[in-house]
């Protein structure tokens, strides 16, 4: 009997579309003999649907037509397995349109890497694929994640946060203690958003005034820091949990700018694009295919000692944080000192980090089976413990304690 692996798509996040993408990349990546398909899609209003028409990418280009095609549903626990029922239900016919045995979040960016999707699937008590609340909400916070770095002893770049309600009260004071702690050029970035989202260079007090006003459109919270002039950028994905992981080849991805920002990564589909995986040069002409069509070399041009500097780094970070599935960490290396820092991790990683994989000789589909494999086995570990006891301490009748 197949795996009814649920794939959640879409939801409330500026990385609506990337998701999309991501989420029809494995569908089409899945072993048909293995499992069968049941897409999920959150719109942008955080509603939540099912039809076959959602397997197809093309669908989305008009999405009035989708709409008309696809049905509303909300996740059901009856007790014995996980629902799909119809939203709202009808009063005639059938209303439980499919079930899922495991669910995997494709969901990039707010409510999707923060945590918010993991609580929803553990409070229905499903299987998830990927990180679980804790370290995703910490992978998806910069503020909280470089604290816990630094507390490691993990290389991170030095920062400043602050809470935008306190920038607006005390722009002076915030804007005089950040040039006294961190010297020009700095990287400003909103506290909680993924793929170069709120994220702007500073070289002077007036440039570090508009990229704060800019970054606190995104966030509540902002996060300064030192900025790297002469910078390489390497990525390195890691797949397992916090007992055993491992790490995957290295990259080297190219921007259009100092930063690589959220068109470098995600708009440059269909364009030309040229790397190496395995040694050999690749050419990638696809459309829409998010991170996968962005400008890189597979394996990076790093020293055979570099390399293995920073897949260490890569497994050290994703078990610190608790991690489970595959994530990809992203890395700096100043290239005045060679010094490497550890920047951010990504828990649900633009297109699953599977061309990071292919490069180490596991194609996507094993890499699938690999995440699945891993969300049944943390589902074993959790039914095994106690979460509550069978005494009814409200039928006591009075006892003291």
């Amino acid at each position: 009997m197949k795996t009814k692996l649920g794939v959640i798509f879409g939801g409330k996040s500026v990385e609506h579309e990337i998701s999309i993408i991501t989420g029809n990349q494995a569908i089409n990546a899945v072993d048909q003999e293995k499992y069968e398909i049941v897409p999920i899609y959150i719109s942008k209003e955080g509603l939540m649907y099912t039809g076959k028409e959602l397997l197809d990418l093309n669908s989305f280009k008009d999405m009035k037509t989708l709409f008309e095609k696809i049905v509303q549903i909300t996740l059901v626990n009856d007790g014995k397995q996980i629902n799909l029922v119809r939203f709202p239900s009808k009063g005639f016919g059938k209303n439980v349109i499919n079930t899922i045995d495991v669910a995997m979040p494709t969901m990039h960016g707010t409510n999707g890497e923060d945590g918010a999707i993991q609580g929803y699937l553990e409070i229905l008590g499903i299987p998830y694929v990927g990180c679980d609340i804790l370290s995703s909400s910490i992978g998806m916070d910069k503020i909280m994640m470089r604290r816990v770095l630094k507390e490691a002893k993990i290389p991170s770049l030095d920062y400043y946060a602050f809470y935008s309600l306190d920038y607006i009260d005390n722009q002076e004071a915030i804007i005089s203690e950040i040039e006294e702690k961190i010297n020009y050029p700095v990287i400003v970035k909103a506290g909680n958003l993924g793929s170069s989202v709120g994220i702007k260079k500073a070289k002077d007090r007036a440039n570090l005034k508009e990229a704060i006003e800019y970054a606190i459109q995104f966030s509540d919270r902002v996060m300064v820091e030192r900025a790297i002039e002469h910078l390489r950028e390497i990525n390195c994905s890691v797949i397992g949990d916090a007992i055993e992981a491992t790490a995957s080849e290295c990259e080297e991805p190219f921007g259009t700018d100092e930063i690589l920002s959220y068109n470098d990564k995600y708009m440059s589909g269909g364009c030309k694009k040229t790397g190496k995986i395995g040694g050999a040069k690749v050419v990638n002409n696809s459309k829409n295919q998010g991170m996968a069509s962005l400008d890189r070399k597979i394996p990076a041009d790093i020293t055979p000692e570099k390399k293995k500097e920073i897949q260490n780094l890569a497994v050290k970070t994703f078990k610190l944080l608790g991690c489970s599935g595959v994530s990809r960490i992203d890395f700096m290396i100043d290239k005045d000192t060679d010094e490497l820092y550890v920047n951010e991790i990504n828990t649900i990683p633009g297109a699953l980090s599977f061309y990071l994989w292919q490069a180490t000789n596991l194609e996507f589909n094993k890499e699938i089976d690999k995440l699945v494999e891993l969300a049944f086995k943390r589902q074993r570990q959790r039914e095994s413990r106690t979460y509550s006891y069978s005494e009814n301490i409200l039928a006591m009748n009075g006892k003291q304690h």
